[in-house]
């Protein structure tokens, strides 16, 4: 067979569990016509290329990224960042900043809640700093923000404002008055993003060149866009310019893009939009098939739905929907042949997907087959561990976070015991169940987050040090415990590649370098699987082929 391209001499993962090592590849028309020895290379003919050893990985899958929030964020911009002890440390340098920094519509400033020591801001602390203009601060994970009173009056939030997500996303209140502190997505996203739907086509095309560029750079074939609580609107505005770019044969990374909704009563608009979104936005590089769900919040403010309360506040959070509910959302998709992705970082709102996922295959016995995904599971109970590979629910983890933070302030949120038990992924994937990777990140500034080989090191290490590629304040000596949940390279190259298709739905075509398949492969100079862990993510592709043709 005449063939367009033939390698050899090459050590080839395949990410074919059934076939997992290969030394030599055939491509002719953007597919694998041939994986396996170099004997079997006498039925081809054509250009042949000798790696001399070389390792070849298939493309990169990242299966929970933001698309479409980063381009928001990246002309809303987060905000000058403040280190502090304490609130009057804070107001001080705010009110630095803004006298050396005067004309401003808006001042933003990002801080870290553990840097206030347990004080509180409210909006008339604000307002004492900054009685004439807005002032916005976003607490470091960007699932909070503090506010003043021009904010709140220009998007008409007053204390008989209902909270968008009662008990997860909301105004806080104290005495039944607004404080200024906004929790959660749904009610936050539309103030930080309040701009963004002025953004010109020209601004919003810059920035998904510039991500789609860093994915080609890095051998990331396709993703799964996250979304965006709370502001539908921009996220279709982006979607529609990914779509023209596309159209116009510029994006080369496949997206698989989703629909968000964060309570029970936006369900069945959510599913009406959804399919709407499946009809409109159906090119050869973005697919979207998926309903995002809220399913609770994050550990640092207390939103994080937990079984066991928090040991500083003794409260448990909440979930968005109950397991009865999710029930009758998966039923409603399953009749659609749609899909859920659900953000779950506590034990609790990973418990009542597999209650709910539970519930709806008694319901639908074999005539089920959704796609559920939990995104993040930063705390699991030990009794739930193994239900993932018996209901059929894929678990994401987003690996660089694994090195963990300083242990004193989770053991001060979670107690002891369960700040030593995070990030289980090890275990949930030696039970059977599909464990996917990613990188979770809601910005476009700063790529290194989105770098897939730094997973993959902190994936197999735990810690960050010296020799990876993390800012220093973010270095441990020590691994993040439990050490015994380090996986090794294989697992995170399976990851990132087949288990990603299949959580995507394109295990047809991608994730693994089959005969048949897709040509998207990566060549290395290093062999990524005798390479040493720490350091793997100053590691980068010297070669790039998406569907057989070389992108770098």
């Amino acid at each position: 067979m005449k063939v367009d391209q033939i390698i050899k001499n090459a050590k080839i993962f395949t990410s074919d569990k059934e076939n997992l090592h290969a030394s030599a590849i055939a491509v002719k028309d953007g597919k694998f016509v041939y994986v396996g020895d170099e004997a079997g290379l006498k039925d081809y003919e054509g250009e042949v290329t000798d790696l001399g050893g070389k390792f070849i990985m298939p493309g990169i899958i990242d299966s929970h990224v933001h698309v479409t929030m980063p381009v928001g964020f990246e002309y809303a911009e987060m905000g000058e960042r403040m280190f502090c002890s304490g609130k009057q440390e804070l107001m001080d340098s705010m009110a630095d900043y803004i006298k050396s920094n005067p004309g401003k519509e808006r001042y933003r400033f990002v801080i870290e809640k553990k840097d206030l020591h347990g004080d509180e801001i409210t909006k008339e602390d604000l307002d004492a700093v900054c009685p004439d203009c807005e002032l916005q601060i976003q607490e470091g994970e960007g699932h909070s923000i503090w506010v003043n009173s021009k904010i709140l009056e220009r998007h008409g939030i007053t204390d008989d404002t209902p909270d968008p997500v009662p008990g997860l996303s909301y105004y806080e209140r104290k005495d039944g008055h607004i404080t200024g502190n906004i929790i959660e997505g749904s009610a936050e996203v539309p103030i930080i993003l309040d701009e963004s739907m002025e953004l010109t086509d020209e601004q919003i095309d810059v920035m998904l060149l510039g991500w789609n560029n860093f994915c080609e750079e890095y051998g990331i074939n396709a993703v799964f866009d996250a979304g965006i609580p709370g502001h539908a609107a921009f996220h279709e505005k982006v979607y529609k310019r990914l779509k023209e770019l596309d159209l116009q044969g510029k994006i080369s990374v496949y997206v698989d893009g989703c629909y968000v909704i964060a309570a029970k009563w936006e369900a069945e608009e959510g599913l009406k939009e959804l399919k709407r979104f499946r009809r409109e936005y159906n090119t050869d590089h973005l697919k979207v098939h998926t309903l995002k769900l809220f399913m609770d919040g994050t550990q640092k403010i207390h939103t994080a739905a937990m079984v066991t309360p928090y040991a500083d506040t003794g409260t448990t959070g909440s979930t968005a929907v109950t397991a009865e509910e999710l029930a009758e959302i998966l039923v409603a998709l399953n009749d659609e042949n749609l899909d859920i992705h659900l953000h779950t970082v506590g034990e609790m709102a990973s418990r009542v997907v597999l209650d709910g996922v539970e519930l709806a295959r008694k319901e639908l016995g074999d005539k089920y087959h959704v796609r559920v995904t939990c995104a993040h599971l930063e705390v699991q109970c030990d009794e739930d561990l193994d239900r993932f590979a018996k209901l059929g629910v894929i678990a994401n983890y987003t690996p660089w976070w694994h090195a963990g933070d300083e242990l004193e302030p989770i053991e001060q949120l979670l107690g002891k015991e369960r700040a030593r038990k995070g990030f289980r992924c090890k275990t949930v994937w030696d039970t059977g169940a599909l464990v996917t990777w990613s990188s979770d990140n809601i910005v476009y500034y700063d790529f290194i987050p989105w770098n897939p080989l730094l997973g993959m090191e902190i994936g197999m290490t735990r810690k960050a040090t010296e020799k990876t590629m993390l800012p220093d304040f973010m270095w441990r000596d020590s691994v993040f415990p439990p050490e015994e949940e380090r996986m090794n390279i294989e697992e995170m190259i399976l990851g990132y590649t087949i288990n990603g298709a299949i959580q995507l739905g394109i295990e047809e075509s991608k994730g693994s370098i089959e005969a048949g398949k897709d040509a998207d492969f990566l060549v290395f100079d290093n062999d990524l699987l005798t390479a040493e862990p720490e350091g793997l993510s100053y590691n980068k592709p010297a070669e790039v082929y998406f569907v057989g043709k070389k992108i770098r």
